[in-house]
C-alpha cells in the first residue's frame, strides 16, 4: 500500500529545439493530434504497435507472475492482451500530457502516467494478499491497511518481482507515449529536434538501495 495501485506512476519530460514564438497562435491542431495518437481513460489501442517487440521480455515474466498467482490473472479482463494494447496510453485521474514553456521560453513536452490496468490489478491483488497473511500471523494488527509482507517470505519475493515488472512496464509506457506524441505533433510545428530528456522517473515505486552502509527497501 505504500507504493499504491498505480505502480510505477511517474513523469517524462523532453525539451524541444523550439521557443514559444515558433508555436502556432492556435494550438487546436496540436491538441487534436495528441488526442488522436494517445488513448485516454479506459481506452486502448486496437492492436499492438509493430515496435512492441521491446515488450517481449515482459511477456515471459508476466507468465511467471500469473503461474504463481492465478487469482491475479482472473482479475484482469483479457489478461494476455489488455496490457499490450494499453501500452502507450495515458489513463485517467491526474494523468496528463502537456505542451509547456519554461522560464527561457523553450518548448517542452511533459506527461504523467503509470502502469495502467495491469499495475492497478497487481497492486490491489497483493494488498489483499497481505491482509490475508496478517490474519494468519498477526491477530492484533491495529488496522488492516497496515498489513505487510515479511522480508524473506515467498509472498514478499513474489511481490517484489511483480512490482518490478509493473515499474518497467510504466517506464516503457511513458517512452512509447512520448514517441507517439512527438510523431503526432511534428506536422503541425516547424522542424525541431529533441534537445534533452529532463526526466523519466517513477514516483510510486519501491526498490532496494544502500544508505549509510545498509541495504534497505525505499518507497517513494
Amino acid at each position: 500500500a505504500a507504493v499504491g495501485v498505480d505502480i510505477g506512476c511517474g513523469m517524462n519530460a523532453v525539451r524541444l529545439s523550439l521557443n514559444a514564438s515558433q508555436l502556432p497562435h492556435n494550438l487546436r491542431a496540436i491538441r487534436s493530434a495528441i488526442e488522436a495518437a494517445v488513448p485516454v481513460g479506459f481506452e486502448r489501442h486496437k492492436s499492438a504497435y509493430p515496435q512492441y517487440p521491446a515488450c517481449k521480455p515482459l511477456k515471459n515474466d508476466l507468465q511467471i507472475i500469473y503461474k504463481g498467482h492465478p487469482k491475479l490473472q482472473k482479475m484482469i479482463k483479457k489478461p494476455n492482451e489488455t496490457w499490450i494494447t494499453q501500452m502507450g496510453t495515458l489513463g485517467g485521474g491526474n494523468h496528463f500530457i502537456e505542451v509547456c514553456i519554461d522560464e527561457n521560453q523553450q518548448v517542452w513536452v511533459m506527461l504523467h502516467s503509470g502502469s495502467r490496468g495491469i499495475g492497478n490489478a497487481i497492486g490491489r491483488y497483493f494488498i489483499s494478499l497481505a491482509k490475508e497473511d496478517m490474519q494468519q500471523h498477526i491477530h492484533n494488527l491495529p488496522h488492516r491497511d497496515l498489513a505487510y509482507f515479511s522480508e524473506g517470505s515467498q509472498h514478499m519475493q513474489d511481490y517484489m518481482f511483480a512490482v518490478s515488472w509493473a515499474q518497467e512496464y510504466a517506464r516503457l509506457n511513458r517512452e512509447q507515449m512520448l514517441a507517439n506524441i512527438l510523431q503526432a505533433i511534428t506536422p503541425h510545428l516547424p522542424r525541431f529536434e529533441v534537445s534533452g530528456e529532463a526526466i523519466n522517473c517513477h514516483h510510486n515505486y519501491v526498490q532496494q538501495e544502500t544508505h549509510y552502509g545498509e541495504r534497505a527497501y525505499l518507497t517513494r
